[in-house]
């Protein structure tokens, strides 16, 4: 990518984030409730009507609405998203916090992802209308359907309970605690990689240079892992940085299910408490996320297939 073709990815990163930030910000603001008694329920308090009033007013909330955007979307600009109603921290520093635990799930999944989808998919486009392509297509059709809560019960129940192999709630910290919800996450995007690796190999194979390769003498083997794999896995690399970034976002259904501390179970517990703050910090978080990790896909796939730069 050229340089005024990144500085203008950029550009278009700051103007999305400030739209985000207007609707986010503006949706908190028009949401029922009150911001100061959920602040206060959520320590376990009930304030007297002088002390909420009080409070609202040391926090600006009786100003109008551009007065309290601007004041928040400068703080922004300088760092500062506001401190937590729950937890009484700032909001930078909970959502640094479970950064690492939820970068660490995503990426033992998608490393399981990879181990299992990308074989199963290039033998089924190889015994294609075989028996192993339509036990491997069953799997993939399964594993689609199968909700992740569902999922994440069975293993709870079989695996933690039953066999009592792995702990039932994961702390985020050792190897144990992160298998259990990267299995539930892994499984179906294993299955839907499954099939997408499975059309592009398929798709490749009726390709001229196979047939050359083929014509040459070369080992089937080398034709399928080093000349029809590398073409058939660049057309996934935008989907494989979509998955990245959903799963760097936190997986608010499974981390709840296993108590992970990520940053979907944080969004839930945020949504639920009232956390003004913390909401505007995730939902801005995780936009920035998707941008940022979009410009990098685009960028590796005009390294990995330079014929997109000439387009």
């Amino acid at each position: 990518m050229t340089k005024k073709t990144i500085a203008s990815r950029i550009l278009q990163i700051i103007i999305v984030l400030f739209g985000i930030g207007f609707f986010t910000f503006g949706l908190t603001y028009l949401a029922p409730g009150d911001p100061v008694k959920a602040m206060y329920a959520a320590n376990g308090s009930i304030p007297s009507e002088e002390v909420v009033e009080a409070v609202r007013k040391k926090m600006g909330l009786n100003d109008p609405f551009p007065v309290q955007y601007f004041n928040w979307l400068f703080n922004c600009l300088h760092g500062d998203f506001g401190t937590s109603y729950s937890l009484n921290k700032p909001v930078v520093t909970v959502l640094l916090q479970r950064l690492w635990p939820t970068l660490k799930l995503t990426l033992f999944s998608l490393i399981l992802m990879l181990f299992v989808s990308v074989p199963f998919g290039v033998l089924s486009a190889v015994k294609h209308n075989k028996a192993a392509d339509y036990l491997i297509r069953l799997f993939s059709f399964v594993g689609i359907s199968v909700p992740s809560f569902w999922l994440g019960v069975m293993l709870i129940y079989i695996v933690a309970l039953k066999l009592k192999l792995l702990p039932v709630i994961s702390t985020g910290t050792g190897f144990k605690n992160v298998i259990l919800p990267a299995v539930t996450l892994a499984f179906p995007m294993a299955a839907k990689y499954t099939r997408q690796v499975r059309a592009a190999v398929l798709e490749e194979l009726h390709q001229d240079y196979v047939v050359g390769a083929r014509t040459r003498g070369l080992k089937e083997s080398t034709v399928i892992w080093w000349h029809v794999l590398p073409n058939a896995l660049l057309p996934l690399v935008t989907l494989f940085g979509l998955s990245f970034g959903s799963l760097l976002g936190g997986t608010a259904v499974v981390e709840v299910i296993f108590s992970y501390p990520g940053l979907g179970n944080l969004a839930v517990s945020a949504v639920t408490a009232r956390d003004y703050p913390l909401i505007q910090g995730y939902v801005l978080w995780v936009a920035l996320i998707y941008m940022v990790i979009n410009l990098f896909v685009d960028a590796a796939y005009e390294i990995l297939d330079p014929r997109t730069k000439v387009r």
